[in-house]
């Protein structure tokens, strides 16, 4: 005999939110023409967004799973997304972690931004920011000494932990070997839409910084971004040492320790190169008039908000910081990588 209904098989609420989570992957799409169509909002484009929204979605799923068990659908569990989004505020946890699973529930569920019930998070300050600003328990199990070959490294690329950890030899790139494969590219009748774009980056990398030797060659970054990043000089023995004694599929680095903060390390690339193009703020030309005041100002002087309110940083510097760390937005770096400088 067959199954009674009542004895049929059911999708655990896990295993719903999982395959809602998969029926959003939209890697590879290209974000900036789907939001120009309003095609957006039910895609997700980034496998690392995929993974964090995934985690905050099963934590939520974990929570319903205690607290409410009898409530096993996702069309019953959404009317409880305010009360747990409301309970980890209340936990501490961070504004932006908190902003995070509020944008990871409300992609899961198809809450929209202007949804009058949509839980808003705090609003998110630079004070607040606790991440890579000083000492924490986990450096106590970090050694400097230890790592000092890594920490160098970090320092003269700027690269993410997720790279370094794939990181290969072969994307070490000197200045000749980029100017010789963007001649062979130019050279060419037809480019292929990847070797178009090959060139736009070696062409752009080597009007920015024409004075590094050397670069790291990042084909698919965050958010499925490629550039190539300078690699700073002062550290450019230990990076090249490195790169070639791991060969061109060799892993650079084997294990990258836990306890190393690379976002730290990010930052001390990031002032460096700042402080190394920075033009001082009264040598930059008033360039511009005011329409309504008909005064002059300075419009590559990028100006501060919030806590910083009254900073002024040099707009062009920033734009070549925020190419080299991938990012392509200046606020993105005055706001993030600056601190202490």
């Amino acid at each position: 005999m067959g199954r009674s209904k009542k004895n049929q098989y059911h999708k655990s609420l896990h295993q719903q939110i999982h395959e809602r989570l998969v029926s959003l992957q939209a890697f590879g799409d290209s974000r900036r023409e789907d939001k120009k169509r309003g095609a957006d909002r039910g895609k997700i484009y980034s496998f690392s967004t995929y993974q964090t929204y995934r985690r905050a979605a099963m934590r939520f799923a974990k929570y319903i799973e205690q607290t409410y068990p009898e409530c096993t659908t996702m069309k019953k569990s959404k009317r409880y997304v305010n009360e747990w989004l409301q309970s980890r505020q209340e936990e501490g946890v961070s504004n932006w972690t908190l902003a995070m699973e509020t944008s990871a529930l409300c992609k899961l569920y198809g809450i929209l931004p202007d949804d009058p019930d949509r839980f808003r998070p705090p609003a998110r300050r630079r004070e607040d920011i606790k991440r890579s600003r000083g000492d924490t328990k986990r450096d106590a199990h970090f050694s400097v000494k230890n790592n000092d070959e890594l920490i160098k490294f970090v320092c003269a690329t700027g690269t993410r932990r997720g790279v370094l950890e794939k990181l290969r030899g072969d994307q070490l790139w000197s200045s000749k070997r980029m100017e010789e494969q963007a001649v062979r590219l130019a050279e060419k009748n037809t480019l292929t839409d990847g070797e178009a774009h090959q060139l736009a980056l070696l062409r752009q990398a080597l009007s920015d910084f024409p004075e590094f030797a050397y670069f790291i060659y990042h084909s698919r970054d965050k958010g499925g971004k490629s550039r190539f990043a300078p690699v700073r000089p002062e550290f450019q023995e230990v990076v090249v040492r490195r790169m070639e004694e791991a060969g061109p599929t060799g892993l650079v680095f084997q294990r990258v320790h836990d306890g190393a903060d690379i976002h730290h390390y990010r930052g001390v690339y990031a002032r460096n190169l700042y402080r190394r193009f920075a033009r001082k703020i009264e040598d930059i030309p008033y360039d511009r008039i005011n329409r309504g005041s008909g005064k002059r100002y300075q419009s590559q002087v990028y100006c501060c908000r919030g806590d910083e309110k009254g900073r002024k940083l040099d707009r062009r510097a920033l734009l070549l910081v925020s190419r080299a760390l991938g990012h392509n937005r200046v606020n993105v770096v005055a706001e993030n990588y600056l601190y202490g400088l």
